[in-house]
């Protein structure tokens, strides 16, 4: 975990203490509602260090370098399961000759 992280953790806590001591002093000397409204949201703080100390793939290291995720291969695939050429540069309207999409202006379609 990194050093804000720990920070903002440890911000969390002393938010969640300072909720709770509010909370057992409206218990003692001002209404139970509002005892009952700081009980519940010094939960809150905690549910968020819990989240925080959770995240998975944060902390992991160095970046690794384009294209070393798979990101480049599935441009590659994708861009190999394109249509064709022409259907890329004329925004899906019209295709190549040789295109097996191609539907010919006669066709009723």
């Amino acid at each position: 975990m990194s050093w804000p992280a720990r920070a903002l953790c440890a911000l969390y806590v002393l938010t969640s203490a300072g909720l709770a001591l509010t909370a057992l002093l409206e218990f003692g000397r001002g209404p139970a509602w509002a005892g009952c409204l700081f009980s519940a949201s010094s939960l809150v703080p905690l549910i968020a260090v819990v989240r925080e100390t959770e995240r998975p793939g944060l902390d992991s290291g160095p970046a690794m370098p384009a294209g070393a995720d798979g990101t480049e291969a599935l441009v590659r695939a994708e861009l190999g399961a394109a249509c064709c050429e022409r259907w890329w540069t004329s925004l899906g309207t019209a295709h190549d000759t040789s295109c097996r999409h191609r539907t010919h202006r006669s066709s009723a379609a």
